[in-house]
């Protein structure tokens, strides 16, 4: 399976506002690149985080997709803890959806429960990842927030990342950044990433990045 990281950040690394208040980094030829990337994909995957704060349809609407042909990606949601709103639209029955958590219960409507073991950042990436393969899953876009993008590059479950740099700053205190979660305590723990590509895209840039396996 091919795992392929997305995401629009400000030029200070945020991916929200003060608060987690949502806010749209992409210009309209990243959110049309974004629409293609859905469209091309068999999955697309957040944590509930990213449920609960925006409400992400995720699917891929026509009006961005031009000459590429639409076709809807199941959505997946990293829920450990079942707190998907029922009223959200990734439950809208359009395609299906999958809620991976660490114990059964019962399904929202519009959805299928999944129970996978614990792991760090809420469930084992790796038992998630193996179960969507199973269910036919060749190609995987990720698209946060945070925690979940850096979880998978944490545990090695990565293949791209592409990253849009909208040349906006956001400001440090409280707003939400790119790959949450605790700060390398020396040069070792630092995640290393190898520049495949960079282009201008509308105002911003376009990184093209692979993990350095």
């Amino acid at each position: 399976m091919e795992v392929h990281l997305n995401a629009a950040v400000s030029l200070d690394g945020k991916l929200a506002l003060a608060g987690g208040r949502p806010h749209r980094f992409s210009g309209p030829e990243d959110l049309a690149r974004v629409h293609r990337l859905r469209a091309d994909a068999d999955a697309v995957l957040v944590g509930v985080g990213t449920v609960v704060a925006d409400d992400p349809s995720l699917l891929a609407k026509a009006e961005h997709l031009g000459s590429v042909p639409e076709r809807q990606p199941a959505r997946v949601v990293l829920d450990p803890r079942l707190r998907t709103p029922p009223a959200a639209r990734v439950l809208d029955g359009r395609t299906k959806t999958y809620l991976y958590a660490t114990r059964a219960g019962d399904a929202p409507k519009g959805a299928e429960i999944v129970a996978v073991p614990a792991g760090p950042g809420g469930v084992a990436l790796d038992a998630v990842v193996a179960d969507l393969a199973k269910r036919g899953v060749r190609r995987l876009m990720v698209e946060g927030g945070g925690r979940v993008l850096r979880a998978f590059l944490d545990a090695g479950l990565a293949d791209r990342f592409t990253l849009y740099v909208a040349p906006v700053v956001v400001g440090e205190a409280g707003a939400p950044g790119l790959a949450a979660g605790a700060a390398a305590a020396d040069a070792s723990g630092v995640l290393g990433l190898r520049l495949v590509a960079a282009e201008r895209l509308g105002a911003g840039v376009l990184l093209d990045l692979a993990p350095r396996r």
